[in-house]
């Protein structure tokens, strides 16, 4: 039935309103809810009392319940390339691989996830990005040479957790020590080496120095940590000296320049050089052994005409004589005509012997077989007498008589 049907005002849910009847008593009141709650944990409905045995096994379920809750919760995965440090009670109990793993739940042990394949990196004398604190930063990037020169060094250092105990509890902050020991130990090296040895040649020698001893100090310190590199951003002298550094630098270089063309210059001349001087050793050298050799061969010639002079004095004159006159009329241009018994007129055509250049040979020495042939006598005695005085003229104008 309806609250707004007819039947009275018993049915009307605010017919309460005008009751002038007292407020229910607060006693009735907590004893209903007693009543209900008593009710909820499996007690009976009506007057009579809930017994005590069902609300202990409630509750002993809903500890059961929980405890599985809380051992479900120690449940935790380790991703790739981190590793879980795993803590009771702050002592270190062991580092868990990547994969799922259980420990026991909190506030018993606690997991500390550390990444060791992650590269970190901390930057000393310059901060990179945006911002007010980005650019160089002099109070670190300063440092002495050893020739008591200042010069600006920025460094970057790259790091990985190799061991992930160390890393989480030998030291309370591992990269603020990292960047005090890099900073240390830069300022030490960079104190040992000159101004001009930093800034030119000697960059990858000062970069592997620092890498080792920041490498061996941070193994000293058990940090777990890795180098994995170090590099020099850049190594200038202050801002204020830039200019007369780089007139210093231009200067260097120009003397390296005429340094190198010298050297090439003399690179040219010297083989020319040597190559000239040792042709002529050697044309010295040959030249020796040519007189040598003529020397030793006059000798051995005069010895075998010695041999023969003495076994026939006549026949040896008369063949040394022979070859002396051949050797002196060899470069003669005079010619020898040879004609026995021969009276006729002889035609000689000087103008074209004597056109052969003499030290293409010997010269020619003509004889009766090369001269054209006499003249047949004839029956005019005047005529033939005529010829034959020409004939000896002209052999007496040749012999120079």
């Amino acid at each position: 039935m309806s609250w707004n049907e007819p039947g009275g005002d018993k049915n009307d849910p605010w017919s309460g309103r005008n009751d002038k009847s007292t407020p229910p008593d607060l006693d009735e009141v907590i004893r209903s809810l007693q009543e209900k709650i008593a009710g909820i944990f499996g007690g009976g409905s009506g007057p009579k009392q809930p017994s005590s045995g069902a609300p202990l096994k409630t509750l002993a379920y809903l500890g059961a319940g929980a405890v599985v809750l809380w051992g479900f919760s120690g449940f935790y995965t380790v991703d790739e390339g981190t590793r879980g440090v795993v803590t009771r009670f702050g002592a270190y109990v062991n580092t868990t691989q990547p994969g799922l793993n259980w420990h026991l739940p909190g506030p018993i042990e606690q997991v500390q996830v550390i990444n060791v394949d992650q590269q970190r990196f901390i930057e000393v004398g310059y901060r990179s990005g945006g911002g007010q604190a980005s650019g160089s930063v002099p109070k670190e990037a300063m440092m002495l040479t050893r020739d008591e020169n200042i010069v600006d060094v920025r460094l970057a250092v790259q790091y990985q957790v190799k061991d992930a105990k160390d890393y989480a509890f030998n030291v309370l902050d591992p990269a603020s020590t990292l960047k005090q020991v890099t900073e240390s130990v830069e300022r030490g090296v960079i104190g040992h080496s000159d101004m001009d040895f930093v800034l030119t040649e000697g960059r990858s020698e000062i970069v592997l120095d620092i890498k080792t001893e920041i490498q061996s100090i941070m193994d000293a310190y058990k940090t777990g940590i890795l180098i994995t590199s170090v590099n020099l951003q850049d190594a200038q002298p202050p801002e204020q000296v830039q200019g007369s550094f780089e007139d210093a630098i231009k200067a260097r270089e120009d003397k390296q320049r005429l340094i190198n063309e010298a050297e090439a210059y003399s690179n040219d001349v010297v083989p020319k050089a040597r190559g000239a001087a040792s042709r002529i050793v050697q044309e010295a050298e040959g030249y020796k052994q040519k007189v040598i050799a003529k020397a030793d061969g006059d000798v051995s010639r005069f010895s075998q005409l010695l041999t023969e002079y003495h076994k026939a004095p006549a026949v040896t004159k008369q063949r040394m004589y022979i070859e002396a006159i051949e050797t002196v009329l060899e470069h003669s241009n005079n010619i020898l005509v040879d004609v026995k018994g021969g009276n006729n007129i002889m035609y000689l055509p000087l103008d074209k012997l004597n056109t052969k250049p003499v030290d293409e040979g010997i010269a020619p020495i003509i004889n009766h077989d090369s001269v054209p042939a006499p003249l047949a006598p004839t029956k005019d005695v005047k005529n033939d007498a005529r010829a034959l005085s020409r004939d000896r003229d002209v052999r007496g104008r040749y012999d120079g008589k």
